[in-house]
């Protein structure tokens, strides 16, 4: 966290217009940034894609172009050009606001020539178990980035640098996981479908020494191009653990200081979060995404679900210093791969759950602090317009509370299905103390003890004028209705 009571944004969703403008738009949104209570920005991969200038950043060609070659169609990536990309993180570091790289080290996609090797082709569902003879095949494995010309790296990739791939050339219908020959997957990973080693695209070898080398001599580079504090690990489940804390330690040693890391493991098992914080010694943090899915079922469930619950199976209640949590984000949000939406009404609960208490590192979404109007086929084909409604106007409130008031010991009163609350006593430097009190049905009160005898509260989160008056020991009725 880059300060107490740090919040993150993650500055980017999926369906941003392809118009090369969001660097340039954080250069002048990062003062209202800083002063709506944000100390760090995770943005989106800034490198080309295999799409160009219309790829998010996920599918990875050319981990050195940040919008500085023409290669993939443009110049520029989806965000903008290498300077500006520079220039807004340093608009960002102007203010105060630390930025954190989104890192894809998984695979590659996007070659620029066909390659012929041996493979066994497997099940994608079951990836110990072939479906087809061990035989040649041809693959686009082979990246020489001709629009750079071995600018900052003359390494070329080749089909020798991954461990497997999903496209035949010779045989284009059929549908496998194809393992090269001599390879096998990493271990260490996510265990689903046998092991989910596999990705998509090109999956980067991690036991190769020329892969190894280039990862690291690449990650010294971004750190010294673009100045960035820290790292946003994309699809951590489907690499080996432990490079994770070789490359992070490695990284920390040559920048001389302490980087941030954030992983993405998707999984609701709080056991597989934390078996992999155990193999990377704590230096990778986990975006807490069985938090997420308790938010999306709550959400869902309305009044039926007990929110005395919420916290059960989470990386924060568990792993309270190691977890990011998040509300939505680009992979949750409606259309997307992983979509499990939270439903607008209970937004507010959900950023007041991790905005304003004391564990966790939050990050808000940009989605639900901007909104957004976007159009995609669903997985039924038919296309949709999805509108993300901005919840600008509470989350400035809940960032302001939790900048002024979200500070010392924290009372818990989760002891009713619907109406649950918690006090912060304030600290000597922070002396305001804070109640929160919500409800997912009826209109509900709560004696809770916020340590301030005869003290009027009043209601930050609407234009209500509403004012509690504690008691002499410092309890007072809190409420909420509708």
């Amino acid at each position: 966290m880059s300060e107490v009571n740090g919040v993150m944004m993650q500055y980017f969703h999926w369906y941003l217009p392809p118009a090369g403008s969001l660097w340039t738009q954080l250069a002048k949104d990062a003062q209202e940034l800083a002063a709506a209570g944000f100390t760090a920005l995770w943005l989106p991969p800034a490198y080309k894609g295999s799409n160009g200038g219309y790829d998010v950043g996920y599918a990875v060609y050319d981990l050195f172009d940040l919008g500085e070659f023409d290669q993939k169609g443009s110049i520029p990536t989806k965000y903008g050009t290498k300077d500006e990309y520079l220039r807004a993180i340093d608009s960002t570091h102007a203010v105060g606001i630390q930025i954190y790289g989104d890192i894809v080290l998984n695979h590659r996609l996007g070659a620029d020539a066909e390659e012929e090797f041996e493979a066994t082709p497997l099940d994608p569902n079951h990836r110990y178990q072939p479906i087809d003879a061990y035989q040649k095949i041809e693959g686009w494995t082979h990246f020489t980035f001709p629009g750079r010309q071995g600018k900052y790296s003359t390494m070329e990739w080749h089909w020798w640098h991954f461990d497997a791939v999903d496209y035949n050339v010779y045989n284009q219908q059929q549908k496998a996981i194809y393992l090269i020959r001599d390879k096998t997957f990493d271990q260490n990973v996510d265990a689903e479908k046998g092991n989910f080693d596999y990705l998509m695209g090109c999956d980067l070898d991690m036991d190769h020494p020329e892969v190894l080398g280039e990862l690291k001599y690449w990650g010294e580079w971004y750190l010294d191009t673009t100045k960035i504090d820290g790292f946003r690990l994309d699809a951590v489940k489907h690499i080996e653990a432990r490079f994770f804390y070789d490359w992070l330690k490695n990284l920390s040693i040559y920048a001389k200081k302490d980087l941030f890391a954030v992983g993405e493991y998707w999984s609701y098992e709080l056991d597989a979060l934390e078996y992999f914080i155990a193999e990377t010694e704590g230096k990778v943090h986990l975006f807490d995404a069985p938090l997420h899915n308790n938010f999306h079922v709550a959400s869902t469930q309305g009044k039926s679900y007990n929110l005395c619950q919420i916290f059960d199976g989470t990386l924060v209640k568990h792993q309270p210093t190691l977890a990011v949590t998040f509300v939505e984000n680009h992979d949750s949000q409606p259309l997307q791969s992983l979509e499990s939406v939270v439903e607008n009404w209970f937004k507010p609960l959900a950023y007041a759950l991790i905005l304003l208490r004391e564990a966790g590192y939050p990050c808000v979404f940009y989605g639900d602090y901007y909104g957004a109007t976007y159009r995609d086929r669903g997985k039924d084909g038919q296309e949709y317009e999805i509108v993300l409604q901005s919840h600008r106007i509470i989350l400035d409130r809940l960032l302001d509370a939790r900048r002024n008031y979200a500070y010392g010991i924290q009372h818990d009163y989760f002891d009713h299905p619907n109406t649950v609350g918690w006090t912060r006593l304030g600290t000597q430097e922070h002396p305001d103390s804070m109640a929160v009190i919500m409800a997912n049905g009826d209109a509900g009160t709560k004696w809770m003890d916020v340590g301030k005898p005869n003290t009027t509260y009043l209601d930050i989160t609407t234009a209500a004028t509403t004012k509690i008056q504690t008691n002499a020991d410092g309890w007072g009725e809190f409420w909420v209705m509708f």
